[in-house]
């Protein structure tokens, strides 16, 4: 760290200097001496001076989701131009200075070109200071500073440059504001009573027609939720379907964990106040559309908004809000659902031995249809969050991270409130020093999409760029497709237990195209997996196996390795096995050839009457056994038609992490990898 204290009180000092006189921009001399009160180390350079070296650009800019972030790069005339055609990481690097420090800034500014530019001109300790003044500046004056006299909006040194390891700059700009009043916080405690609710409330169920709070109802039911612990809100009913009624919220006996509204959007409103006003519920579930998606009700969900934040200022919290526009939660630990989704539309049944992860959405939808295409995913948690009129991603991401037994946590993103994503950041990285991961789709990246989000649930879209700087420097894994979301969240939860030493990938399959294709997807977001070379011993190993399958005369040993057609299921896995056993791999990939006439991938094989899954030497039984056994990740990728479905099913039921093709399964092994050695240096510098 920088071991030059900023003098905080004379910076604060001339900004309300400057105040006084109207201005809230600094002039040259002011902003030299900022920088000087801050710790940079400062050369003799004037503004308009000749550059001596490469051009470069430090700022601190207040922002809408992350408050104040730290960027370093390119700068000047060459960093405007070369920004669109540089590859992501090339050009800047940006953190959310309340996670990051100078020491952990430089490692990533070392990956751009910024620093090859450098070319060992300036020293790291130079760099260090430089960044860690700047960060010091931004956790202080931000707007999440309760004791903060002013907000920097931004303060920007562009272009500057370094000589004798002192910075020159010539041109440069602060800008600063006094800070707006912090919100009340949530009491986000409150969010375990709603997902393990000891009573649950609903209103809007009908006693004559399936409605959406029917449906709603009855899926509480058959999740196992004990009918005695709810309550609807029904005057002049006594019961429905095995479930008592009470005529208003004023009439129960106890307060409720949960309450579920499924009534008409503009109903909403006077019952959130009679929520509050009863002190009826510690969470309330919000299921209805229409409270600030669209242009007429915006005016009245930021008034409900309101007063729901006021409430926050309680005593005790007063409730927190889940939605409105949300389909709801499954809580398997709290042995409910109140999503509207007939059960006979979603997969069925319990695919992992433990339930390890869980799953935040804005949209339910998107949920659903993660779940209809991979089942085993079976996350312990599905919550969606819809227009977040209170509770937000940053609340619930924070809130699993500290919950013990889920070490997974997928995101859907429309957008974020103000400054939750730095919380949301803060969650993240939370998380990772926990030995947890999280994995993020944000939507709206394109202006057509942000557009649409609004449409939906009401969310601002912002920068995707900066979002996937700021996560991602947090430790998070941040997605741009559907596809690319699915593969990271089930790669994260298949392999959360397994060590990833290193990026030395070992990869065999008895396809030739897919051991081309294993080598031609190790790339992925500006890293990239190594393909190893074996130690003479696993070649040995591997010469022998093959010898003993008299394929020898057919294969050459290499990494990656076609091992040939004629391979069966105990070759595929005894070279895969070999490779896992050597300390120069790091993790494997095995293609496993379903189509192969020697490999036991069918259910009935016809003309091989018994030579198939349930055979006790398949792949389908014997793999597994081996992945089970191993510390370090090993992936089977079965690439072949609805024929090998119960062969996927059968080796993903037993815990083995199963792509459809080589190059997603090496594509998402490489995100993964990345990721969880960005995991290890966030705890060696900050746990």
């Amino acid at each position: 760290m920088n071991n030059n204290t900023p003098d905080l009180d004379g910076i604060t000092a001339l900004l309300q200097t400057r105040t006084r006189d109207g201005h809230q921009t600094l002039n040259d001399a002011e902003l030299r001496q900022l920088l000087e009160m801050a710790g940079l180390p400062l050369g003799s350079k004037q503004r308009g001076e000749q550059a001596s070296g490469p051009e470069l650009v430090l700022s601190l800019t207040n922002t809408r989701e992350f408050g104040m972030v730290v960027s370093a790069g390119l700068g000047g005339t060459t960093g405007s131009l070369l920004a669109p055609a540089l590859q992501k990481g090339q050009g800047n690097v940006s953190a959310a200075a309340d996670l990051t420090n100078g020491e952990d800034l430089l490692a990533s500014f070392k990956k751009t070109i910024a620093w090859r530019q450098l070319d060992g001109s300036v020293n790291d300790q130079t760099l260090i200071d430089s960044f860690d003044a700047f960060i010091h500046l931004g956790r202080h004056y931000a707007p999440t500073n309760p004791e903060a006299p002013f907000v920097i909006e931004r303060l920007e040194l562009n272009p500057f440059s370094f000589s004798d390891n002192r910075i020159a700059f010539s041109e440069g700009t602060c800008t600063f504001t006094r800070p707006a009043p912090i919100p009340a916080p949530r009491p986000v405690a409150k969010i375990g009573r709603m997902l393990h609710p000891k009573s649950i409330g609903i209103i809007g169920v009908s006693g004559s027609k399936m409605n959406f709070g029917r449906i709603i109802l009855k899926n509480i039911l058959a999740s196992g939720y004990p009918a005695a612990q709810i309550t609807i809100i029904r005057p002049n009913e006594e019961e429905i379907d095995g479930v008592k009624c009470a005529g208003s919220l004023a009439s129960l006996e106890h307060k409720l964990d949960l309450f579920v509204v499924a009534i008409a959007a503009d109903a909403v409103y006077d019952l959130v106040d009679e929520v509050i006003a009863n002190d009826a519920a510690e969470a309330v579930m919000l299921i209805p559309g229409g409270l600030g998606e669209t242009a007429a009700s915006r005016d009245q969900a930021a008034a409900m908004m309101k007063r729901i934040n006021e409430a926050h200022r309680s005593e005790d919290g007063g409730p927190v809000f889940l939605g409105g526009n949300c389909l709801g939660i499954v809580s398997h630990p709290g042995e409910y659902d109140t999503w509207f989704i007939p059960k006979n539309r979603l997969p069925q049944g319990q695919k992992k031995a433990q339930r390890n992860s869980a799953l935040i959405s804005q949209s339910g939808a998107f949920m659903i249809t993660r779940l209809s295409h991979n089942p085993w995913l079976d996350p312990a948690y599905m919550t969606a969050l819809g227009n977040q009129n209170d509770l937000t991603h940053g609340d619930m991401v924070n809130y699993f991270a500290e919950l013990d037994g889920i070490d997974t946590i997928g995101v859907y993103a429309e957008g974020f409130r103000d400054l939750d994503g730095l919380h949301f950041a803060r969650g993240v990285r939370k998380a990772v020093l926990k030995g947890k991961q999280v994995v993020l789709y944000k939507a709206g990246r394109s202006g057509a999409g942000a557009n649409a989000t609004m449409g939906h649930t009401a969310s601002i879209a912002g920068d995707f760029a900066l979002l996937e700087a700021v996560i991602t420097q947090a430790g998070g894994m941040v997605c741009d497709d559907f596809e690319r979301f699915n593969d990271l969240f089930y790669i994260a939860d298949c392999l959360h237990d397994k060590r990833i030493g290193g990026n030395r990938l070992g990869a065999v399959s008895g396809a030739g195209f897919e051991a081309v294709g294993m080598a031609d997807n190790i790339a992925a977001d500006g890293f990239s997996l190594e393909v190893a070379a074996m130690a003479p011993e696993t070649e040995a190993r591997i010469g022998e196996i093959l010898k003993a399958k008299r394929l020898d005369a057919l294969m050459e040993i290499r990494n990656p390795m076609d091992i040939n057609p004629g391979a069966d299921d105990e070759a595929h896995l005894q070279c895969a096995e070999a490779m896992a056993s050597d300390p120069n791999i790091d993790a494997v990939v095995v293609g496993l050839d379903p189509m192969s006439p020697v490999m036991r991938t069918l259910v009935d094989n016809k003309l091989r009457p018994g030579y198939d899954i349930s055979d006790e030497q398949s792949i389908a039984h014997q793999m597994p056994k081996m992945v089970a056994a191993l510390d370090k990740p090993l992936i089977g990728i079965v690439d072949g038609g609805e024929l090998y479905e119960p062969l996927v099913a059968a080796m993903k039921d037993r815990g083995v992490c199963v792509f459809r093709s080589c190059g997603a399964g090496v594509k998402a092994l490489s995100s993964y990898t990345r990721a969880r050695l960005r995991a290890a240096e966030i705890r060696k510098l900050f746990d």
